[in-house]
C-alpha cells in the first residue's frame, strides 16, 4: 500500500527511487536536532525551542528559506527510538518545548515516538511546525500528543498556491487543517513565565546544560517591563508570511482568520521574507517586502478589531535566521 499521508496522496512505496512529492523515504530522516531561539518570544522563551528539522516537505515552496532540506538534500536517516531519544536529551538540554518542524509525511512515526518518549519522561509542551498542507485524517494520529500548532496559512488565491507550490488547493486544504488543531487544542492559552514552575526548571537545566555562562533570568518580554513573558502552553497560532507584492492577498487571510476564529486563536504576521536561491523565474520574489506593505498590513489587522496577534519589529529578513543544517543533536 502507498504512502497517502498527505494532500498528494503520491501512493508511493517510499523505498529506493519510489519516492513521492517529498523526496523522502519512509525511514525518518532530519537534519537539527537543537535549541532553537529565532521563534515567536511564547515559543523560544529565552531557554530555546528544542526544535527537530526533518528532511522533505510536501509542500516545497519555491522561495523556501529551508530548501536544502525541503529538497532532502540533508537528510540523516534516525530510528523512532532515536527520535524518542532526542526528545529527551532537548529536555534535558533546558527546552522549553518539543518543536516539530515540518514532519508532515512522518507523522506516524513522531506519534510513536513521542508516546514513547512521554512513558518515559517527557513533560514539555510539543509543538507541531508546518506549513499547513496537512490532512485532517493524519493529523488526527497526532490527537492527545501535540499542545501548541503553529500552522502557516501562506496563500489566499489558488493562483499563487499553484504558481508558488504547485498546490492550487493550498488554502482549502490549510484551512481544513486548522479546523482540526483548533477543535484538538481548543483556545490558546499562555502562562507567565515568572509564575512558572516549568519554566524555572527549563532555565535550571539550560544553565547547568551551558556551563559557566549562567543565562539571565528575565521574566519581561524583551526588556518591556510593562510586558511579562509568556510562553505557549497549548493552542494555535497561525502564521503567516506577507510576501513581496502581495498585500492584498494578505489581507483576504487576515480577514478570513480574523472572522473565522475570533480570540480562539493567535496569528503570528510575518515580515522576514527573505529571497535566496535561484528566482530567475520568479522575478517578484526577488526582492523584499517594502516596509510600508507590512505596516499597512498591521493597520488592516488594528483595523479589523484583531487583538490577539505578533507583529515583527524593524528588518528581520537575514539569512542569518536560517541555522545551520548540519545533523548537529541527531
Amino acid at each position: 500500500m502507498g504512502c497517502n499521508l498527505c494532500p498528494r496522496a503520491c501512493n508511493v512505496s517510499r523505498k529506493g527511487d519510489d519516492l513521492g512529492w517529498c523526496k523522502s523515504p519512509w525511514d525518518i530522516t532530519a537534519a537539527r536536532a537543537a535549541l532553537h531561539m529565532w521563534e515567536e518570544p511564547v515559543i523560544s522563551g529565552t531557554c530555546g525551542s528544542g526544535t527537530v528539522f526533518f528532511s522533505g516537505c510536501n509542500l516545497g515552496c519555491v522561495f523556501c528559506q529551508n530548501r536544502t532540506i525541503a529538497k532532502a538534500d540533508r537528510a540523516k536517516v534516525i530510528s523512532r527510538d532515536r527520535l524518542a531519544e532526542i526528545f529527551l536529551m532537548l529536555q534535558e538540554q533546558g527546552a522549553h518545548n518539543i518543536n516539530l518542524v515540518t514532519g508532515s509525511h512522518y507523522i506516524p512515526q513522531i506519534a510513536s515516538a513521542l508516546e514513547k518518549a512521554k512513558k518515559e519522561g517527557l513533560y514539555i509542551p510539543v509543538v507541531y511546525n508546518t506549513g499547513g498542507y496537512d490532512k485532517v485524517e493524519t493529523l488526527r494520529m497526532l490527537e492527545g500528543l501535540v499542545d501548541v500548532w503553529l500552522p502557516d496559512l501562506k496563500y489566499y488565491d489558488p493562483d499563487l498556491s499553484a504558481r508558488y507550490a504547485n498546490a492550487p488547493d493550498y488554502f482549502e486544504v490549510a484551512c481544513r487543517a486548522i479546523d482540526e488543531m483548533v477543535r484538538q487544542a481548543g483556545k490558546t492559552v499562555f502562562v507567565k513565565a515568572a509564575e512558572d514552575p516549568q519554566y524555572q526548571k527549563s532555565l535550571k537545566l539550560r544553565r547547568m546544560y551551558q556551563g559557566p555562562a549562567a543565562l539571565p533570568d528575565p521574566v519581561y518580554d524583551e526588556g518591556d517591563e510593562e510586558e511579562p513573558l509568556l510562553l505557549a502552553r497549548k493552542g494555535v497560532i497561525v502564521r503567516h508570511l506577507l510576501l513581496p507584492g502581495q498585500l492584498k492577498d494578505s489581507m483576504k487571510i487576515l480577514g478570513y482568520l480574523h472572522e473565522k476564529y475570533q480570540d480562539k486563536i493567535w496569528v503570528s504576521i510575518m515580515n522576514q521574507y527573505t529571497p535566496t536561491g535561484d528566482l530567475s523565474a520568479f522575478p517578484e520574489l526577488t526582492g523584499r517586502v517594502l516596509e510600508a506593505d507590512y505596516d499597512a498590513l498591521v493597520d488592516y489587522a488594528i483595523e479589523l478589531g484583531m487583538e490577539q496577534a505578533f507583529i515583527q519589529d524593524g528588518e528581520t529578513a537575514e539569512e542569518s535566521f536560517i541555522p545551520a543544517f548540519d545533523y548537529e543533536g541527531l
